[in-house]
């Protein structure tokens, strides 16, 4: 026994899997019928905290496997935080270095998460946000190939196949393959993509709502603004059979509302998926609506949502 506890477990093993769990009070007092229910995928249990995870262990699995990613190279990409926080934790478990290309107006939480698991960071114009960050990533890589393995999250197809191989079939297997709506923040777009795929396939009749801030001056940390943003080569645009706009203020407001009336402690774009999820319950005389809850609200303490 003593033997089998110390062999114990790799860290990337307990990336997915995460629970589902059901909003009680919110939804009634919303004015959502009681046949509705509303549930969260929470991401945040994760072992890096986020629904990244997922995206980057299947990136790094993949490059490795096909060569692309090679003892002595660099894994480079651009992010906002979590994905980054996602690539610096399997690369300090793993043994390969990364560096990372974030804009400069990063929270001090993420950065110091970063920083504390040896990711080499590289600032960008604040004022570009995340499209600034990757041109300045593709600048890099493309200067510099033998050095870099650069992981282009925006673009590259493992970053939604991690959602179809992995997040799609829990949320099958949880609710008994009756969910009838999934509601996903916009950002890389890789969640919708990958796990409305996979819902889709088993019920085309599966409503797949997706989330954007709707102005171009947002403080939904991971979510684009879609009509103003360097839209990700990974999004299909007709996968989307709905789409719902969230202002910043609304969303603060729900992740309060949510953290006082749900005990539920969670980032900006996961209040806006579950904003959008209410509006999308209170339509309905009967179903089951799953909301991506990509992090929590640790993140967040020293923003604007909690002062």
């Amino acid at each position: 026994m003593h033997a089998r506890c110390l062999k114990g477990e790799l860290l990337t093993q307990r990336i997915g899997r995460t629970p589902l769990l059901r909003l009680e009070r919110l939804p009634r007092r919303s004015g959502v019928g009681p046949d509705v229910q509303v549930l969260g995928k929470a991401e945040w249990f994760n072992p890096g905290g986020s629904v990244k995870d997922r995206a980057a262990l299947r990136i790094v699995e993949d490059a490795r496997r096909e060569g692309r990613l090679r003892p002595g190279m660099t894994l480079l990409d651009a992010t906002s935080g979590n994905t980054g926080i996602a690539y610096a934790m399997i690369g300090a478990a793993w043994g390969f270095p990364v560096t990372l290309v974030v804009p400069a107006s990063i929270g001090d939480e993420r950065r110091r998460i970063l920083q504390a698991y040896g990711a080499h960071l590289i600032f960008s114009d604040p004022y570009e946000g995340t499209d600034g960050a990757i041109r300045m990533a593709r600048e890099l890589a493309a200067r510099e190939p033998d050095r870099y393995f650069y992981a282009d999250q925006y673009s590259n197809p493992s970053n939604w196949l991690a959602h179809y191989e992995g997040t799609g079939v829990e949320i099958l297997e949880q609710t008994a393959g009756e969910v009838t709506h999934l509601v996903a923040g916009l950002g890389t777009t890789g969640t919708m993509m990958g796990t409305g795929r996979r819902l889709k396939e088993a019920n085309p009749d599966v409503v797949l709502v997706g989330v954007q801030p709707d102005d171009a001056f947002h403080g939904l940390e991971g979510l684009k603004h879609l009509p103003t943003a360097m839209v990700p080569a990974i999004y299909d645009p007709s996968l989307v059979d709905r789409m719902e706009l969230v202002n910043t203020d609304e969303a603060f407001a729900m992740a309060r509302q949510l953290a006082r009336e749900e005990g539920l402690f969670v980032g900006p774009s996961a209040a806006a998926a579950i904003v959008s999820a209410i509006r999308v319950a209170r339509e309905l005389r009967s179903g089951v609506v799953v909301a991506i809850l990509p992090d929590s609200g640790v993140k967040y303490l020293s923003t604007q949502l909690w002062q």
